[in-house]
């Protein structure tokens, strides 16, 4: 099945579905209500595409049904391709196109996937696979609006701890910059109030009007150092990207990719819980492969 995902070329029968038929099959599997197909951009329907065409083999407790940022998005596909690493799909995942929700880009990769999974199942559903009760048990799935309420307030606070200059633990990239931008707004909201708000205080003194405009020169210079600090996040942010997807081209290389290293790398890259790190059992499957040879040559004497 593997060979037969990856010859699935860009003229394939597959390609010429239509948009409305790929929604139709993704509604109907999984019991979902998507209207677009850019709402499949956060790889989470992917993931559980996989996990009812191959049962058990996706961890869904890893999946996250609520991603909204491209980082919790990223986290999803990293899923996704350990489960195609596992199955031995060689096939591209372009990660860095699908998480920005370009429809072209999207259909795409689910046109290539429903034409994967008729492949394996023959076009017939599991009929013994409940997709919400594996959304509910397994899969990270949060009421929307429950959802929105919580990123805002968590947002806000973000801001606030932000501009008191005080310490929220390690900084992420991607939340940095989207933090900082959302100051900004706000900032610049505060200006243009400033500028053509209500004319009220009319008999103000001169004094208090410049006490204002030094105000709004002090403000429009802080939204000056903050627009540059959000283009230095996400600058650094795509080097850093672009060297991991070097990294992992370079690992899944056939020369290399059943080495011991490579397999180590992967671990690394594929991991997909936030809070612990893969390191450790990355190092032990370096050391596990390279003392089996030692212990083969004392065994042979």
């Amino acid at each position: 099945m593997a060979t037969m995902a990856a010859n699935i070329g860009m003229m394939d029968g597959a390609y010429f579905v239509g948009r409305s038929e790929i929604l139709a099959w993704v509604n109907a599997t999984l019991q979902l209500n998507i209207s677009r197909v850019e709402e499949a951009a956060s790889g989470a329907i992917q993931c559980q595409m996989m996990d009812m065409t191959h049962p058990g083999i996706v961890p869904m407790h890893k999946v996250n049904f609520d991603a909204k940022t491209e980082y919790d998005m990223i986290q999803n596909y990293k899923v996704l391709q350990e489960v195609f690493t596992k199955l031995k799909i060689e096939k591209h995942i372009e990660v860095n196109k699908l998480v920005k929700g370009r429809p072209l880009d999207n259909l795409e990769f689910l046109q290539w996937l429903k034409r994967y999974c008729d492949s394996v199942n023959g076009g017939i559903m599991n009929e013994n696979y409940n997709p919400v009760e594996r959304r509910c048990k397994g899969g990270k799935e949060r009421n929307p609006r429950g959802a929105q309420r919580v990123a805002k307030s968590l947002q806000a606070d973000n801001v606030a701890n932000l501009a008191l200059g005080e310490e929220t633990g390690p900084i992420n990239i991607v939340t940095a910059a989207d933090t900082i931008s959302t100051f900004i707004c706000l900032v610049i909201r505060m200006l243009l109030y400033i500028d053509t708000g209500p004319k009220q205080g009319r008999m103000c003194s001169m004094s208090g009007r410049d006490d204002s405009a030094s105000e709004i020169q002090a403000l429009s210079e802080q939204v000056s150092d903050l627009k540059h600090s959000v283009d230095q996040l996400e600058k650094e942010r795509d080097f850093y990207f672009a060297k991991l997807r070097d990294i992992e081209i370079l690992s899944q290389t056939p020369d290399i990719e059943h080495l011991p290293v490579a397999a180590a790398i992967r671990k690394i890259l594929y991991a997909a819980d936030v809070k612990e790190s893969a390191l450790a059992e990355a190092q032990e499957l370096v050391t596990s492969m390279h003392s089996s040879p030692e212990e083969e040559v004392n065994d042979t004497e």
